[in-house]
């Protein structure tokens, strides 16, 4: 029996398939173009880091490709491809550096659709020294760029159309549960940032959202947010997502006036996610608690840890108040262009597995 892959699952370099594809892929090469003209003209400098890793990053329910490093002398050193640059560009501004913005290929396991692919570009930039609220100003700015140089005046996806030219929507998480799915949510969260499992449980049932017995605080959350509240983001003009519950932001430090939240904010265009920011957390202690408290998750729902990267935290020491974003690249090429899955504006995308 063979086991070569159907022409319509791995053809993206049949000359009929490629020409169908080709210009999503010259929109995007020219909105890159744009977009490094954009942030060297506000002083940026561009930074290009490693793509292995010590540590691939210490979020719950990010998976990461991971390999291992053989030394002269033979010995076995277990690295990961990074699923995000964001370790390395905050060891930058640790260094000293201001402005940094990194064009990233990145790899994150178990993800395969028309918004995902196992290995994609990731645009993050960094402001030490600026409000993240300067990050949802670069955003409003980055997509009516990528609109005009693709030639469009409006994104559309799945029956959704939104306005890259008009002043995005800032709606804070707390503000989208009421008015989305008819939740209280910060109800279910102390002034110390521990949260409530039973309390957020019934306003489910009252709500009529279906959910499980053993589903924790996190689970029930994270039920309302794709079913009720993301299918209604960025419809019209896009949403920037605000002021994430603490125990969902785990690289963010709480906002000033309310402890329960953090600085972090996610922006949304047509119901589809393109970026998440944060006021960046400073502290290495806290760092250190948060990253233990998400691999402690992570073993109890996957079965498997990553291990912290020391260096970061003791960069973090050093490291100047800042903000910074990681935007899908891939993901705003595909609404600026037009195509309807990410492999299509991927020049030499991931052949599909059976």
């Amino acid at each position: 029996m063979s086991h070569a892959p159907s022409p319509s699952r791995a053809s993206w370099w049949r000359p009929d398939v490629h020409a169908d594809r080709r210009p999503f892929l010259i929109a995007r090469n020219r909105i890159q173009a744009a977009f490094r003209t954009f942030f060297a003209e506000r002083d940026f400098l561009e930074v290009d880091t490693a793509t292995l890793q010590v540590s691939p990053g210490n979020e719950a329910h990010l998976h990461a490709f991971s390999t291992t490093a053989l030394t002269t002398d033979g010995r076995a050193l277990p690295l990961h491809l990074h699923t995000s640059p964001e370790f390395a560009c905050k060891k930058l501004l640790a260094a000293g550096e201001t402005r940094i913005a990194c064009f990233a290929h990145v790899y994150r396991n178990r993800e395969r659709g028309p918004l995902h692919h196992p290995e994609f570009t990731m645009l993050e930039w960094y402001r030490a020294g600026e409000d993240y609220t300067q990050l949802m100003a670069d955003c409003a700015a980055l997509l009516a760029l990528s609109a005009d140089i693709a030639g469009t005046r409006q994104f559309a996806y799945r029956g959704m159309t939104c306005d890259p030219f008009a002043a995005p929507e800032r709606l804070s998480v707390a503000d989208a549960f009421h008015r989305l799915a008819g939740i209280d949510l910060l109800a279910s969260v102390a002034a110390d940032g521990t949260t409530d499992r039973d309390q957020l449980a019934a306003q489910l049932t009252s709500a009529g959202i279906r959910h499980a017995p053993d589903d924790t605080w996190t689970d029930l959350y994270s039920r309302v947010l794709v079913e009720k509240v993301e299918p209604g983001l960025g419809k019209g003009r896009a949403t920037i997502l605000d002021r994430y519950p603490i125990c969902e932001a785990a690289l963010a430090r709480p906002a000033a006036d309310d402890p329960r939240v953090a600085e972090r904010f996610e922006l949304y265009a047509c119901g589809v996610e393109l970026a998440n920011a944060f006021g960046e957390l400073t502290d290495p202690v806290e760092q250190r608690a948060r990253f233990a408290a998400e691999m402690a998750e992570k073993q109890r729902v996957y079965g498997e840890t990553y291990p912290l990267d020391e260096d970061f935290l003791a960069a973090l020491a050093l490291m100047p108040a800042a903000s910074g974003i990681a935007l899908g690249f891939d993901r705003l090429v595909m609404l600026a262009a037009g195509a309807t899955r990410i492999d299509q504006v991927m020049w030499a995308p991931v052949t599909e597995w059976q």
